[in-house]
């Protein structure tokens, strides 16, 4: 796994990055929601010049079914490159792919022929549990020493979540990440500053609350995540909790700056409780402390109930649902997936603290259901969900399921899955490629992309 010289997909800073070449694959996390058949890693060719772009051109198949693959990650990334890196001449050759019901790791290597990835190592629950004390899955991050995979729940499944490391080489599991949690129970999403020497996580909550569907209940007792924590990255210390409120529920996807002198990033919260709208907030140094301010809003459209789904015909109203957002690699770009109305919303972020909205595409969408010129059944379900960002910025590819037991409590008629690429303006403006449209195979949803070399959330940085 060692090389001469460090991995050429590797850059010191996200300027360098952005001149990285262009990405020919993608590789996309797809699962069964009947648990049935396994899930899989579809390679998909994104090159506009191939004969076979817009099409599946590989899959591998998990070995087992029920994983419910969700986000997926690297081995090894530019963190490598960091001056404390102990690895600098590391390779980005394995994808390492989580099941977040599972609690599986599986380690795929690429290098062989990238279209036709195989399994080389299967990391199975019970040891994760033993030597982490950790299960439910969820977010892969190279980082400068290591592999950090997160999870939801403890090894039985309740509080606390939290990180565990993995050696980059081996692929042993070394243990617990955290050496003091403090106020900390809850786990969703992590990133860091590594500038600045800090751990940030959000919140969802524990698996027994999301495995079978949203619980309405603690929806409305605002009992899921609403925190975010800081950490000293270095000490592994728990320093400081920021709680939103009440009214705000599921305080997710996390998007640090890329430059790293910048000590801030963006935050999407899912909905709040008074008017079902979603926000996106943005986290910043504010003296010793660190602080978060509301900088977008976006709000519910009103629906005639029988239009919607049964969990929300009470509201009358379509809620935009935030589930994923994306930042490009120049820090000037915020996309926002609003799977609940359909929209793919661009703002200029430039302005941390003054977004201006500068594109908006609709497709799919509880009430709408938006077409797409690439498609051939009309309407469609779903809405814009993981979304990634080429590193030039040029190009942004999203699937449309959130998650296996949520899916159908907002399209109660099932998923049929699809992904989807967009054209984006220099300076901004974003709008649809009518020749990429991928109708996915029956049997499987898509969820996360990753992009051959890497993308906008798949590398840190330690150079600006």
């Amino acid at each position: 796994m060692a090389i001469w010289q460090p991995d050429p997909s590797f850059y010191p800073s996200p300027r360098m990055a952005a001149k990285a070449p262009e990405e020919k694959l993608a590789y996309v996390a797809a699962f069964d929601p009947d648990r049935k058949i396994p899930d899989a890693i579809a390679v998909v060719d994104v090159d506009p010049k191939s004969p076979s772009y817009s099409t599946i051109v590989g899959q591998v198949d998990m070995p087992n079914a029920g994983d419910e693959l969700h986000h997926f990650g690297w081995n090894a990334c530019s963190s490598c490159l960091c001056p404390n890196a102990p690895h600098p001449h590391m390779e980005r050759r394995y994808l390492v792919v989580p099941g977040l019901r599972s609690s599986r790791l599986h380690i795929i290597d690429i290098k062989p022929d990238p279209k036709n990835p195989k399994i080389v190592k299967v990391i199975e629950p019970e040891e994760i549990a033993e030597k982490a004390g950790y299960s439910r899955l969820h977010t892969i991050h190279c980082g400068p020493e290591g592999i950090y995979v997160n999870a939801l729940g403890n090894a039985d499944g309740t509080a606390p979540g939290g990180i565990f490391l993995l050696d980059p080489q081996s692929f042993h599991v070394l243990g617990q990440w955290e050496m003091d949690r403090g106020t900390q129970k809850l786990a969703y999403d992590f990133w860091w500053h590594l500038g600045h020497d800090t751990m940030v996580t959000s919140e969802w909550g524990t698996p027994d609350t999301f495995e079978n569907g949203l619980v309405p209940e603690i929806l409305l007792g605002s009992k899921y995540g609403r925190r975010l924590h800081f950490w000293d990255l270095h000490k592994r210390k728990h320093l400081q909790e920021i709680d939103f409120g009440d009214e705000y529920q599921l305080v997710f996807e996390l998007r640090p700056a890329h430059n790293p002198t910048k000590a801030y990033g963006f935050v999407g919260c899912v909905i709040s409780l008074k008017d079902l709208s979603a926000s996106i907030w943005t986290w910043y140094r504010d003296g010793n402390k660190w602080a978060v301010k509301k900088v977008i809003e976006i709000p519910a459209e009103p629906a005639e109930p029988e239009l919607l789904p049964p969990v929300l015909q009470g509201f009358k109203a379509v809620a935009p649902l935030v589930t994923d957002i994306d930042l490009s690699m120049d820090d000037r770009f915020l996309y926002v997936s609003c799977w609940g109305t359909g929209d793919m919303i661009q703002y200029d972020v430039s302005d941390p603290f003054s977004p201006k909205e500068t594109g908006r595409v609709r497709i799919g969408g509880i009430v709408s259901r938006a077409s797409h010129a690439g498609a051939k059944n009309g309407a469609l379900n779903g809405g814009p969900q993981m979304v990634e960002i080429s590193r030039d910025g040029k190009r942004v590819y999203f699937t449309n399921s959130l998650y296996g037991a949520i899916d159908p409590q907002f399209y109660p008629e099932g998923i049929d899955g699809w992904m989807v690429k967009l054209d984006a303006g220099e300076n901004g403006g974003i709008k649809f490629d009518e020749n990429f449209f991928i109708d996915w195979p029956k049997g499987h949803r898509p969820h996360q992309v990753r992009l051959e070399g890497g993308d906008c959330s798949s590398d840190s940085y330690c150079y600006p």
